[in-house]
């Protein structure tokens, strides 16, 4: 299991967030700021299985809007989750 933090541009966070929500992916979104886009910025957290990291990231590539060649659209980390528990 994965654990993908996504931070990314405020203006993208819901188009990006409704998608992965219809393709059943389960998304905490936090509202954010910082220096990692230089912007207002939502942080979404995303609990994934191995396998379907890459199509979480596909989906945030093509719901993330266009920008400038230099900006950068979002800054995404997978982290591996040791254990998890719901209660």
């Amino acid at each position: 299991m994965k654990l993908i933090i996504a931070i990314l541009r405020d203006a993208d966070s819901d188009a990006v967030t409704q998608a992965l929500t219809a393709a059943e992916f389960r998304v905490t979104r936090i509202a954010s700021t910082g220096s990692l886009l230089r912007r207002g910025v939502a942080t979404l957290l995303i609990g994934v299985y191995d396998e379907q990291v890459d199509a979480a990231i596909k989906l945030m590539r093509e719901k993330c809007g266009p920008v400038a060649e230099s900006e950068k659209r979002a800054t995404i980390f997978v982290v591996p989750v040791v254990n998890f528990v719901q209660v």
